[in-house]
């Protein structure tokens, strides 16, 4: 059922949108508007805005846009209603014919509180005799009794049902532990059994605290090492990383990425309050887009296999492209944070901490390790490769830097390696400039909206219903100058729908803002909507509607004509069909 405009209106005074986006986006303010990193893409310099007094956000990079309902539809990943109910919940107010039984987001609340007790079920059975097991596999990984209790873990019992038989016991459906993975279902249908049976449990739980899913570990050699929950509608693995509810507190300034669970939690039982792991996957450009929220550098504790290294340079270009510096720390005397720890102490960590490669230092040994610079031969090769990575680096001083250390590793001179240097810079500055030429050519057809749903056909008619929408949410009394417009003689069939929308809401006294748009225009035309109202304002008065006015009639009577002669011909050409097939 659609939302009545007064319950949308209190919605949205309830929720401002620069508090709602401000708990999910660093905001720092330039003049009227706020600024921050683009939640929706990664990005180095900040080209997402916020307009408290318009209630919009907008992105200029990726162009996304719209109200605080659209923020929370693309950052919960949330239908149109249920952003509504989502933003009524925060702001205790009670939604209207509300169907719950249809809501996607009761769904959701519904699972997390079922993990939840999921998790609770599974802690409470490591302190039973059946769990002894897990609690000496514990012991001998040197986890405390305050980190198991600080992360939540537990144990599956060794049986088939014992989740089950616990949750439906709470009033659970064996469909709703289907649904989040807690169960599995026997081919023969029907029949449930649990998912994680004897294994030492991990719960997983996302930024807002809710858990998510769980990861599982046996406590043998047996296989699969560790077992995690599937992708449901509650957990993604690309967007949420392990311990990240915690290390959101942070003060330590940067990040650390471990490749496991135990690695993460060994590092915060050593007092490093900063560790995440991934998910049984590799990086993300969401998990790099995560971290960037709440730190500005990452250190990668990769394993130093050949898997770990592979997964850091993949890792690197990720966490950059959000702006993150990015530092490697190189494992000496162990496979892994949790073997070092337990080798060395928190004291050698740190020290090792502090002697963190960047990631140009990184890149550049790792280059040289997979020559043989004995040979002239590989030595040629190397000066070649190092030169076309050297030239990747952004300013001139780092490239002076490297030039000179890949001289001395390939024993050549630094005038030699610089030249080869910037023949590679100047090889790299004119293929971005070319790249550059074709996306300035294509600048001339971005008055275009970005959205494949919204095309102008009219041109010089779209711009002036642009400005006349633009000027009636500034200044609604405008809505005088256009007595007798209806949105059925604009050219852009949304901006119809929203003048109408717009004026009806004037003649009844509601108010007047792209926020109430929100169940009026689809996402992508609320994101256009909104790049429109970002563009410098155009003059507000009495004479600029006048002639917006005045263009929009001009164009829809060439239209009518155009149209009056096409229809014209097609009588014509029909005419001259049925004479032709007479004779």
């Amino acid at each position: 059922m659609p939302f009545s405009p007064a319950f949308l209106d209190e919605l949205n005074n309830r929720n401002p949108i620069e508090d709602v986006v401000g708990q999910y986006v660093a905001l720092t303010r330039r003049g009227s508007n706020l600024f921050g990193l683009c939640p929706f893409h990664g990005e180095k310099t900040p080209s997402f805005s916020v307009a408290p007094d318009k209630g919009i956000f907008y992105c200029f990079g990726c162009h996304k846009g719209g109200g605080v309902v659209n923020f929370i539809m693309e950052i919960e990943n949330l239908s149109y209603p249920d952003a509504v109910r989502f933003l009524a919940k925060r702001a205790g107010l009670e939604v209207p014919e509300d169907d719950a039984e249809r809501s996607q987001y009761k769904k959701k609340e519904r699972l997390w509180a079922l993990c939840k007790a999921a998790a609770r079920f599974f802690h409470e059975q490591l302190k039973t005799p059946q769990a002894q097991e897990a609690r000496e596999y514990a012991q001998r990984r040197g986890l405390s009794s305050g980190t198991i209790t600080r992360f939540g873990l537990g144990y599956a019992p060794n049986a088939w049902d014992s989740l089950i038989q616990a949750m439906t016991a709470r009033g659970y459906e064996k469909s709703e532990l289907l649904e989040a993975g807690l169960v599995l279902e026997k081919k023969d249908k029907g029949t449930f059994y649990d998912r994680f049976r004897n294994r030492l449990m991990f719960p997983i739980i996302d930024v807002r605290g809710n858990v998510i899913g769980f990861g599982g570990r046996v406590m043998d050699d047996s296989t699969p090492k560790y077992l995690n929950s599937p992708e449901t509608i509650i957990f993604n693995k690309r967007r949420n990383l392990f311990a990240m509810n915690v290390v959101k507190k942070s003060k330590a300034g940067f990040i650390i990425l471990t490749e496991g669970y135990m690695d993460a939690i060994a590092l915060h039982q050593y007092g490093f309050d900063c560790a995440v792991a991934s998910l049984g996957t590799s990086l993300t450009q969401e998990h790099a887009d995560l971290l960037s929220k709440y730190t500005n550098e990452v250190v990668l504790t990769y394993d130093g296999d050949a898997a770990g290294q592979n997964a850091t340079q993949r890792a690197i270009p990720m966490l950059e492209r959000t702006g993150l510096r990015v530092k490697i720390l190189r494992m000496r005397g162990a496979k892994d944070p949790d073997e070092f720890l337990k080798k060395y102490g928190a004291d050698r960590f740190r020290l090792l901490l502090q002697e963190c490669e960047n990631q140009a230092e990184y890149r550049l040994r790792s280059l040289q390790m997979q020559y043989d610079l004995t040979v002239d031969e590989q030595k040629v090769e190397f000066a070649k490769a190092a030169a076309e990575l050297i030239s990747s680096y952004t300013t001139p001083v780092e490239r002076e830097i490297y030039a000179t250390r890949a001289a001395e590793m390939a024993g050549l001179t630094t005038d030699v390696m610089k030249l080869e240097v910037a023949k590679a810079f100047k090889k790299r500055t004119a293929k971005q400039k070319k790249a550059q030429e074709r996306q300035d050519m294509e600048i001339a057809a971005m008055r275009q909206p970005k959205s494949r749903e919204i095309r102008y056909d009219n041109l010089r008619s779209a711009v002036a219903e642009e400005d006349i929408l633009r000027m009636v949410l500034r200044e609604p009394a405008l809505f005088d100058r256009a007595a007798g417009l209806t949105g059925a003689e604009l050219s852009v069939p949304m901006f119809g729908r929203a003048f109408d929308a717009l004026l009806d809401r004037w003649r009844r006294d509601l108010s007047v803002t792209p926020g109430a748009l929100s169940d009026v225009l689809s996402p992508a035309e609320m994101a256009h909507l909104t790049s429109v109202l970002q563009k410098p304002d155009a003059p507000v008065s009495e004479q600029a509607m006048d002639d917006c006015l005045r263009i929009v009639r001009e164009e829809r009577a060439k239209r009518n004509t155009v149209d009056a002669a096409s229809l014209l011909r097609m009588q014509e050409e029909l005419r001259r069909k049925k004479g032709y097939g007479g004779t």
